[in-house]
């Protein structure tokens, strides 16, 4: 199964690293704007997004015009302690410090720590039931497990990663929400 899995996630990657400039704008314009409309429909007051990676979505712009729109707004991004270890979030902001963390992508260099109401998700290959596949180390599903309250999960990804399964495990957290440049998709059993 795990090699299935990675096949899907491997695949996925690929795909979305491979979209060129042209092929890519529309998809990530219609993407956003659809993310737009389900943070004004959602109203949460803190977030959480992912910088993006390997060719993943760039929700900066959204977040940005989300917290000119209302000072009382914050956003945060994940940080890694240590494998095998929930995440944290620390507060983000366009003026935010950045520094690469120990895969190189960037995080904010300090900040208060946040619990997010709602969390944006990337996507790597993902199916209609909310499940994903993200890199392989488990960190938001330990991550989704440790939060009380638990937030509204939203998954962010292109459409060329959409599989018939991920084939999820025992300890997989779907998502609540599936964001794409096709439109918004609720998942019912989330």
């Amino acid at each position: 199964m795990e090699i299935a899995r990675k096949h899907l996630r491997d695949t996925a990657i690929r795909a979305r690293e491979t979209l060129g400039a042209d092929a890519r704008a529309p998809l990530e314009a219609a993407l956003q704007t659809h993310v737009e409309a389900l943070l004004a429909r959602l109203a949460p007051a803190t977030l959480a997004f992912c910088w993006p990676y390997r060719g993943e979505p760039d929700l900066r712009p959204v977040v940005q015009r989300w917290l000119a729109a209302d000072a009382a707004r914050s956003a945060a991004l994940p940080i890694v302690i240590a494998p095998d270890q929930p995440m944290t979030f620390r507060q983000w902001t366009p003026a935010s410090e950045m520094v690469p963390d120990r895969h190189g992508i960037l995080m904010p260099a300090s900040g208060a720590t946040l619990h997010p109401e709602l969390i944006l998700i990337p996507l790597n290959a993902f199916d209609a039931a909310g499940y994903r596949l993200g890199y392989g180390g488990g960190y938001f599903d330990r991550t989704l497990a440790a939060l009380s309250p638990a937030p509204q999960t939203v998954g962010i990804g292109f459409e060329l990663g959409r599989v018939a399964t991920t084939h999820p495990q025992p300890h997989d957290h779907p998502m609540h929400w599936l964001v794409t440049e096709a439109g918004i998709h609720r998942v019912e059993a989330a």
